[in-house]
């Protein structure tokens, strides 16, 4: 196996148009998404795969066509999963072939990648099903050999504003019961909240991404728009279980911390 880090770059919540001028709680979401891929090109060393991780357009399926343009010549995967303001139907129809994946696992050296659908049909909300915390379950089985970074839209754990924490995902406490049965789970990853989060549980990091246009106000009661740029976040994921992550923010690129140079592997 490879001894050189995985390296991913994750855009979330991008709430794409058809229309190239589409705008969400004032932001323009298409350019302030190719600003932020722009920026990430620039800043970032080679990286292994994206995480596209939920409401890639705002209920729209038209904003797949910008999805496709943008990513569909990457030279590495694209992992894709749905979120709240997707169509799971049109998400496959658009992004069903390479480079795009939706949901599913992937492989890379040392580490298992799991993307979860926890897409709930009309709710602002999501839960995964049975079959999804199943899949889950037998993934993280057999490749306990590997390190695990599991991924959804949803947040599964409090995101301190009250107001968001009602929409977040429904059924977590299953989610993290098939979690604390696997040794192997490092990461646990999500979109959704708009703003950033790094805590801990149990061992395991957890990470919320802020958007790549409009973000939540942090710690509001209320639903508040804060005026913080669109954002990414690098993760370096090492084979001895090691991760190292920021958040990159597209109007402070020069303060914030970029992915760590290393030689292509």
């Amino acid at each position: 196996m490879s001894r050189a880090p995985l390296r991913l770059v994750q855009f979330t919540d991008l709430h794409l148009y058809g229309a190239g001028d589409g705008r969400l709680r004032g932001v323009a979401t298409l350019p302030a998404l190719e600003a932020t891929l722009a920026l990430a090109r620039a800043q970032e060393s080679a990286w292994q795969a994206l995480l596209l991780t939920g409401d890639l357009v705002q209920d729209d399926a038209g904003g797949y066509a910008h999805v496709r343009r943008l990513f569909g010549d990457s030279r590495v995967p694209v992992y894709c999963l749905p979120g709240n303001h997707d169509e799971p139907a049109a998400m496959r129809a658009a992004l069903g072939s390479e480079p795009f994946q939706i949901c599913g696992t992937a492989r890379h050296g040392e580490w298992l990648l799991v993307m979860l659908d926890s897409y709930l049909h009309g709710r602002a909300s999501g839960r995964l099903a049975a079959g999804e915390l199943a899949r889950l379950d037998e993934a993280l089985s057999a490749h306990a050999d590997r390190h695990a970074l599991v991924t959804l839209h949803h947040h599964p754990v409090a995101a301190g504003s009250r107001w968001l924490d009602t929409v977040g995902l429904e059924n977590a406490a299953a989610l993290f019961e098939v979690l604390d049965r696997h040794a192997n789970v490092r990461v646990l990853l999500w979109g959704h909240v708009h703003q950033a989060f790094d805590g801990e549980r149990r061992g395991v990091r957890l990470l919320g991404t802020p958007s790549t246009c409009a973000q939540f106000r942090p710690q509001s009661d209320q639903f508040a728009v804060d005026q913080r740029p669109p954002a990414y976040r690098w993760l370096e994921l090492h084979p001895d279980g090691r991760v190292e992550s920021s958040v990159v923010w597209v109007a402070t690129a020069d303060a914030a911390a970029p992915m760590p140079r290393a030689s292509a592997g």
